[in-house]
């Protein structure tokens, strides 16, 4: 049996954390109603907001959320604070692309942009990196490059909004975020991205 208390709590955890630290409106107009769990192989989760390091979060995350086997998602990891949180003229930054994933097989999906961890330039402070999970009516046929992890070209100036409205996902139905800030891994990332 669903305990709704628990379910109510949830969800307003999650609106106000989007709105306490501007997702909503920076990223997205409405906050989703359930939590992304995002887990990397360091050991460390994503919390709502919590500050986690770019060391940490290098390698791809495993994600689950309440979905269905049956249907498909897409699935973002984007920064909308790119190079910084004072000036972001290169908001959005997407890390990480995938549609058409069945359930949870995120390694099942049409990967648009292979996972990128966090690579905030020093001296800008934390930025915010942000899991949303979008459901699909039908399968899409996207037509964005493919983006390597070897590459930054072509992800900075995302908008997931303008993307949304293009497949027509609607909202997301899951989403989550941590905090990040420079750290000695960054300048090995800029060197794997060419920069």
């Amino acid at each position: 049996m669903v305990n709704f208390r628990v379910f109510a709590r949830a969800m307003s955890t999650i609106a106000k954390n989007f709105e306490v630290h501007q997702v909503v409106p920076d990223v997205i107009p409405k906050a989703p109603t359930a939590l992304v769990h995002v887990k990397y192989n360091s050991g460390v989760e994503v919390n709502e907001g919590n500050v986690l390091t770019p060391t940490q979060v290098k390698d791809q995350p495993t994600i689950t959320w309440d979905a269905s086997p049956d249907t498909l998602y897409t699935v973002v990891m984007t920064d909308p604070d790119a190079p910084s949180r004072a000036e972001p003229t290169f908001r959005e930054w997407h890390h990480w692309l995938v549609g058409n994933v069945p359930g949870t097989n995120v390694a099942a999906g049409d990967t648009l942009s292979q996972y990128v961890g966090s690579g905030p330039p020093q001296g800008t402070g934390l930025h915010r990196y942000v899991f949303l999970v979008y459901k699909q009516g039908r399968k899409l046929d996207f037509d964005e490059p493919r983006l390597t992890n070897r590459s930054g070209d072509n992800r900075g100036q995302f908008s997931i909004s303008k993307f949304a409205r293009k497949y027509a996902l609607g909202n997301p139905i899951a989403g989550n975020f941590y905090q990040a800030e420079y750290d000695d891994y960054v300048p090995i990332l800029y060197q794997q991205l060419g920069a």
